[in-house]
């Protein structure tokens, strides 16, 4: 991704954040695009993300994921700066497809072949009724390079997914997808990443200190 001409500027900062608990992250469930409010316990974790944040920085700009979960951890992340968050369509969680709501042993049971390929060689397994990695990585780093491109020098906070953060980490750190079960994200975990003469840098990979203790 080339997300501004390799010249000496200003550094644009991207606060890459995941969203609060919701149920089905524990027993797993494949969640996608069913609509899960935060939890108390996510509540209270996007508290301390918001706080963590507040503590060093000042965005300018807060964007979500359409689904609830994601647009409430915004809203209390963009708070404190009188920031409003907005929608950006290409964070939108993957699509699960027939797998969406079900646990891990039910998808198991019903497509052995498929979940096996999902868990040994993500990057070429195809989800029933469903989204490739592929197709994900695409738009959201379609998604995440437009926003940097618009807020150049700025620091704007993007509070996305699980699958999403994965795919634009592993594309910041020059990683294939196959490496896709190779970083985690804890929800409201923060990841921070630098646009530095053009190139897109990783300064910190899923911070939880602020959620020690909840």
């Amino acid at each position: 991704m080339s997300v501004v001409a390799a010249t000496i500027g200003p550094v644009t900062t991207c606060l890459l954040v995941r969203h609060g608990h919701v149920e089905g992250i524990e027993p797993k469930r494949f969640r996608g695009r069913a609509e899960l409010p935060l939890t108390e316990l996510g509540r209270r974790q996007a508290a301390a993300l918001r706080d963590r944040i507040a503590r060093e920085w000042t965005p300018d700009a807060v964007y979500t994921s359409a689904l609830s979960r994601c647009v409430d951890t915004g809203a209390l992340i963009g708070a404190p700066h009188g920031l409003e968050p907005q929608q950006a369509a290409g964070l939108l969680d993957i699509d699960y497809g027939q797998w969406q709501g079900l646990t891990e042993d039910e998808a198991h049971a019903r497509w052995p072949d498929a979940w096996a390929r999902w868990h040994e060689q993500p990057q070429t397994a195809e989800i029933p009724g469903g989204e490739t990695l592929k197709g994900l990585a695409q738009r959201s780093l379609n998604a995440l390079e437009g926003l940097l491109l618009r807020h150049q020098g700025q620091t704007i906070v993007v509070v996305a997914h699980d699958s999403v953060n994965r795919v634009l980490l592993l594309h910041a750190l020059g990683l294939p997808l196959a490496r896709y079960w190779s970083i985690r994200q804890t929800p409201c975990t923060l990841n921070v990443l630098d646009v530095v003469c053009g190139q897109l840098q990783v300064r910190t990979l899923n911070e939880t200190g602020h959620t020690f203790g909840l």
